[in-house]
């Protein structure tokens, strides 16, 4: 909504304009009027509609013609895109016909100016009202800030007696966003929803009735097993524009993020959600308790899944599919490309990482501040501490941890990103829609843990300017070409030697017999050198689906970073983890003992 309303009074002289200020101003009518007022701020909290509202007064004896043009250019460039009478294009400044001095005329004026009125559709309303006596003028006002506020031209078409496409657009839109069950139609207790969202309470029974007895006797179809359709819908909102009460249906539009143009407002897409260097962001459980129910919803059949048909519907409320065709290469998905409820929380636990931006925008297209009650999408976010108090600690606590996978071309990233999603080379087809992150859930002592799997550039992994952000590095090498462990030898070198970034070696393609390595330290002797753990052998052949134990040790790193430059064998590694483990359950097991002993004492 504006945050503030101007109010230019045009008109020719002696009409009353002047005295219309001062008389709203003073509460009576002024015995000498100046030719002009001065401009008028009235607060917002004495305003029906609680915005600050502007007065302007034009004198042609005080003012000329090119200061009223330049007060006129202040509105067009400062408050509304389009003075009336400009132009036909674009949203037209709203109009309020006042006939001023009715206290000099019987009868009424309204009949004289509804010619005028049907020819120009920006006319809002006509008022009658008189300074002297002080009649409608307070009203007056209201009506010039409720045309600001609420105009009818973005909603509805007076000619064609119809809503605006745009309106009509955006309404359908709220309407499957409360229709929580898909059946086409509101029952009592979505309506009831509906109402208590955009207007605070609830209707009364009888009031619910009477609101679906209108309906029925105006549109067919519009009431459909005692629940509102969308053609009700759409009819009641005319109806409440027809009848001058627009206000109720900007109400609607607003509380679902829609501005003056019908689209949705950056305010409502975009919350504040400041995230300092080395912090992430993680969905909370608020985020993952309304997608779970918005998969719900969308899960028709009850199977679990969403088929291609019900991510369709789910998208409905968006202006295009978020997700692409990679998604299937980028979460685990079932046969005929079905998503289960644990992928489809996998690919928004990718979003919210990598692009949180985007992610508050999806929430805020799904409905998220309305449907779940909350102030804004970023209630469902969660902003982790700096990975440099994680290090210090020697343990993260984040839920979301993100991989590099590094290495030359042709060594196999993409079929060990695949791999991750449990799908071998013998499994699956090519495609050229790979994605290059692949996510999926390991547990790491006991604990689920997101882990997003990255495929960096080759070309990029040799700007040795560019941020290592990650938790934990895969450098990726074929066991077959020797020549490719060169290169991630130098990556390490360059990337990850002297940060606090654990790192594994992979030898990849370990179903191929092994090439004649170069003169020089094997990579064994290499990583023994460095006090990294010995490479670790892996094969996406196979008619089975990979072993998941290399992605949960790469979880595991993540996790404790502080065992980065210890030298590890697989067996010390866990037994270390382990007893990490057991450490602090008994210390958890002793501090509960001192606190009884204390008690008790």
């Amino acid at each position: 909504m504006k945050r503030d309303v101007r109010i230019l009074l045009l008109g020719e002289a002696q009409v009353g304009k002047t005295s219309l200020i001062l008389s709203l101003v003073g509460e009576e009518f002024p015995e000498e009027v100046p030719p002009r007022a001065e401009e008028i701020t009235i607060p917002a909290d004495v305003t029906p509609e609680k915005v600050p509202t502007h007065i302007v007064d034009y004198s042609e004896a005080e003012q000329t013609e090119e200061e009223l043009q330049a007060e006129i250019h202040k509105i067009r460039t400062k408050w509304i895109p389009l003075v009336n009478g400009r132009t036909k294009r674009g949203p037209r400044v709203p109009i309020i016909l006042v006939g001023n001095k009715s206290d000099l005329r019987p009868g009424g004026s309204i009949e004289a100016v509804l010619p005028i009125m049907s020819q120009f559709p920006e006319i809002e309303t006509c008022v009658e009202c008189s300074a002297k006596n002080l009649r409608n003028i307070s009203e007056l006002f209201y009506y010039a800030q409720k045309a600001v506020l609420h105009p009818t031209a973005p909603l509805y078409d007076p000619e064609a007696k119809q809503l605006q496409p745009a309106c009509t657009q955006a309404l359908t839109r709220i309407f499957r966003l409360c229709d929580q069950d898909l059946d086409q139609a509101l029952s009592d207790e979505e309506l009831n929803t509906f109402q208590k969202s955009c207007f605070g309470h609830p209707l009364a029974p009888q009031a619910l009735e009477d609101v679906k007895m209108v309906v029925s006797k105006n549109v067919a179809g519009g009431v459909w097993n005692d629940q509102l359709t969308l053609d009700g819908f759409l009819f009641l909102n005319t109806l409440f524009i027809q009848r001058g009460r627009h206000e109720t249906t900007w109400a609607i539009l607003r509380r679902f993020g829609y501005g003056d143009a019908l689209e949705l407002t950056d305010d409502y897409l975009f919350p504040p959600l400041p995230v300092p260097p080395g912090c992430t962001t993680e969905l909370n459980h608020f985020g993952y308790q309304f997608l779970q129910r918005v998969f719900e919803k969308h899960d028709q059949d009850h199977d679990g899944a969403l088929s291609p048909v019900e991510l369709q519907s789910l998208f409905s409320v968006f202006p295009a599919a978020p997700w692409g065709p990679e998604l299937p290469y980028t979460v685990c998905t079932a046969a005929g490309g079905q998503l289960p409820l644990h992928s489809f929380l996998c690919q928004w636990t990718l979003v919210t990482y990598v692009d949180v931006r985007r992610c508050l925008g999806d929430l805020g297209y799904l409905g998220y501040p309305v449907l779940s009650e909350q102030d804004s999408q970023a209630h469902a976010i969660t902003v982790t501490r700096e990975k440099r108090l994680d290090q210090e600690k020697g343990q993260t606590q984040r839920r979301v941890l993100l991989c590099e996978v590094v290495g030359a071309r042709g060594v196999g990233k993409s079929a060990f990103l695949q791999a991750f999603l449990g799908r071998s080379l013998g499994l699956q087809e090519p495609s050229m829609e790979l994605s290059v992150y692949a996510i999926n859930t390991v547990h790491v002592n006991r604990q689920e843990k997101y882990l997003i799997l990255h495929e960096v550039g080759a070309d990029s992994l040799l700007d040795v300017a560019s941020d290592v952000a990650c938790d934990v590095a895969c450098l990726l090498f074929d066991s077959s070409n020797p020549t490719s462990f060169t290169f991630c030898a130098r990556i390490y070198k360059q990337r990850y030697l002297d940060g606090q970034t654990p790192c594994l070696f992979i030898s990849s393609k370990a179903d191929l017999p092994q090439g004649i390595s170069p003169p020089g330290m094997s990579p064994a002797e290499f990583c023994h050198r460095h006090r990294l753990p010995a490479p670790v052998p892996f094969s996406c052949i196979s008619s089975a689906a990979p072993s998941t134990a290399i992605f949960s040790r790469l979880a595991t790193m993540a996790t404790f970073p502080y065992l980065v430059h210890t030298e590890l064998h697989p067996t010390s590694f866990w037994l270390q983890v382990t007893l990490g483990a057991v450490g602090a359950a008994l210390a958890a097991v002793l501090s509960f003992s001192l606190y009884r002993a204390l008690v008790k004492s």
